[in-house]
C-alpha cells in the first residue's frame, strides 16, 4: 500500500438522488456474499427509479415552484421518516438524540437545497445535462475529504480528479459558445451533495445512522417549509397525480436501497448507482424530446470512469 492512500475517501450512501429525498443510510447490516447479486439487482432498480423521480419534478418544476415541488415531497418523506423511525429499536427516543445537532441541521439544509437547484436545472438543462454533471460529486467528496475531513488524498486520487474535471469542460465546452450560466446549477448542487456526504461521514462518528436519517428528513422538510410556504400554491388535479408518482416512487426507492444496504456493502453497490445516468438520459430522450450531444456522451464517460477509479482506490486502501 502506497502511501498516498494514507487518508479515506469518504462517499455518499447512493448515487445522485437529485430530486428525490434523502439518500438514505443503511439502517441494519446483515450483509452475505451469497445476497450480492440481489443487492446489485436492487441498486439497478432503485436508480431506474429515481430516475424516474426526476422525470416527475421536471414535469412538476416546469408549471410550480421549485421550492413548492420540493416542500410537498419532503413533508410525505418526514412522515415516512417518522414511520420508519419508529418502527426501529428505541423508536423515536433514540433517533433524536444527536451529539452534533447544530451540523446535523446543515446536513439536513444542504440535501434540501441541492434538491431544489437540481430541480430547477431539470427545467433549465433537461435531465441529461443536469445528470452529466452532477456525476461529478464523488470526485469533489475526494477533493474535500482533506479539509473537511482531515483526510489525506493521494497522487493517484488527484490525477483522477483532474481528469474528471476534464471531463465537465468537455461537457460543458467553455469558449466554444455552446456554454451557459445555467451549467453552473448542477454544479453547485454536486457540491453541496458532496459536503452532504463528507459531513454525514462526520457525524457518523458519533450518531448512528438512525439518528442522521431521522434528522437529514426532519430538519430538511423543516427549512423546506419555512422557505416554500411562501410559494404555496393548489396544484391542478393532473398535477397532484404527477405529485402522487413522486412521493410514491420516492417511498419506494428508499425503501428498497435501505433492503440492498442490508444485502451488501456501500462500497459495492456504489457503482452501479451510476446507472442512474443512463436512465436520465432515455427518459430526457424519450418523454423531453432531449438531444444527446456526442461531447456530452464523451464528457460524462470520463467523468463517470474517474469516480470509479477513485471508488476503486478507496477499497483497495481499505482492504
Amino acid at each position: 500500500m502506497s502511501d498516498e492512500d494514507t487518508g479515506q475517501t469518504a462517499y455518499p450512501a447512493t448515487a445522485a438522488t437529485t430530486a428525490a429525498a434523502p439518500p438514505v443510510p443503511p439502517l441494519a447490516t446483515s450483509v452475505g456474499p451469497d445476497r450480492t447479486g440481489l443487492a446489485i439487482m436492487l441498486m439497478c432498480l432503485v436508480s431506474f427509479i429515481f430516475a424516474l423521480q426526476d422525470g416527475a419534478s421536471r414535469i412538476l418544476g416546469e408549471n410550480y415552484p421549485p421550492l413548492l415541488v420540493v416542500m410537498i415531497r419532503y413533508w410525505v418523506f418526514a412522515i415516512f421518516v417518522f414511520g420508519l423511525v419508529a418502527r426501529q429499536p428505541g423508536g423515536l427516543r433514540r433517533a433524536i438524540r444527536t451529539k452534533r445537532p447544530v451540523i446535523q441541521i446543515i446536513r439536513g439544509t444542504l440535501l434540501v437545497l441541492e434538491t431544489v437547484i437540481m430541480v430547477e436545472a431539470f427545467v433549465r438543462l433537461g435531465l441529461i445535462e443536469t445528470h452529466a454533471v452532477f456525476t461529478v460529486y464523488p470526485l469533489l467528496v475526494a477533493a474535500l475529504s482533506g479539509p473537511i475531513l482531515g483526510e489525506t488524498v493521494g497522487w493517484r486520487r488527484w490525477t483522477a480528479i483532474g481528469i474528471g474535471f476534464s471531463g465537465i469542460l468537455v461537457i460543458l465546452q467553455p469558449g466554444s459558445g455552446v456554454m451557459r450560466i445555467e451549467a453552473l446549477l448542477p454544479f453547485g448542487a454536486a457540491m453541496m451533495f458532496a459536503v452532504y456526504g463528507l459531513l454525514t461521514r462526520l457525524v457518523s462518528r458519533d450518531d448512528p445512522a438512525i439518528v442522521s436519517f431521522f434528522w437529514t428528513g426532519i430538519s430538511g422538510a423543516a427549512m423546506i417549509t419555512l422557505l416554500g410556504i411562501w410559494h404555496w400554491e393548489w396544484l391542478a388535479p393532473t398535477d397532484w397525480l404527477w405529485m402522487a408518482v413522486l412521493c410514491v416512487c420516492g417511498i419506494l426507492s428508499h425503501y428498497l436501497l435501505i433492503r440492498a444496504y442490508e444485502l451488501a456493502e456501500a462500497a459495492t453497490l456504489q457503482p452501479f448507482a451510476y446507472t442512474q445516468l443512463v436512465w436520465a438520459s432515455i427518459i430526457g430522450v424519450l418523454a423531453f424530446g432531449e438531444v444527446l450531444r456526442p461531447n456530452v456522451v464523451i464528457g460524462a464517460a470520463i467523468v463517470v470512469a474517474a469516480g470509479l477509479f477513485t471508488l476503486w482506490r478507496a477499497r483497495v486502501r481499505s482492504a
